[in-house]
């Protein structure tokens, strides 16, 4: 009885639309939403795409080998071992920041003034100054990190581990998991961002692909 009540909620991921693959893209790291347009980091790119028509909009020339964020005006990349704060239209590098895990940073996103940094195989996410760098909070999880997100107080994160990948809902408090999605073998997730609506956008790693997951909503009784 109190096994099964502890057990978090777990169901087949819905992948709704698959962006891509991009001509020279090898592969999907970071990704992120502007309320527009889906950000993509390729690693020496980042691509910005329309999700209705799927048609590329926007390329940066910046070093883009992880997470990816918005925060309503900037870009936020990480870029080895460091984050730079990028003015999406032109491209500059208006300030940068450390990196909590020195080069070992996976996900990335911006919530409650705060940059949230995924730390892969430490199985951490970074509460991050933005400004500094410091960091504020960490939360622990049992798995891999790849991508990160927030949407209606919700924290989402990415795991790849071996040949399985899901969305996980966690506490953000302790870390539990509130909550899974299981990817359906042979994709798996890289990269994340909620739409801030009904859809999670999910790096696809080496298949060079942007998938779209239906956001599961809460069942009223």
């Amino acid at each position: 009885m109190t096994r099964t009540q502890t057990e978090p909620a777990t169901r087949t991921a819905e992948i709704v639309r698959e962006f891509g693959p991009f001509p020279g893209v090898e592969r999907i790291h970071g990704v992120s939403h502007d309320g527009h347009r889906v950000w993509a980091a390729t690693g020496g790119a980042l691509l910005a795409f329309d999700p209705d028509s799927a048609q590329v909009m926007r390329k940066l020339e910046v070093a883009c080998d992880a997470g990816t964020a918005f925060d309503g005006k900037h870009l936020y990349q990480i870029a080895e071992s460091r984050i730079d704060k990028i003015d999406p239209a032109t491209g500059a590098i208006v300030a940068t920041i450390p990196a909590p895990g020195s080069g070992s940073d996976s996900g990335l996103a911006w919530a409650e003034g705060s940059l949230w940094v995924g730390q892969y195989r430490d199985r951490r996410i970074h509460q991050v100054d933005p400004a500094t760098g410091a960091i504020r909070r960490t939360i622990e999880t049992n798995r891999f990190v790849t991508g990160v997100t927030w949407v209606d107080g919700e924290l989402w994160h990415g795991t790849w581990e071996g040949e399985e990948s899901e969305l996980r809902r966690i506490d953000p408090a302790s870390g539990a998991v509130i909550e899974r999605l299981e990817m359906p073998e042979g994709t798996g997730v890289s990269g994340l961002e909620s739409d801030g609506g009904d859809l999670f956008y999910c790096g696809g790693g080496t298949s060079g692909t942007v998938r779209a997951v239906r956001r599961p909503r809460a069942t009223k009784s």
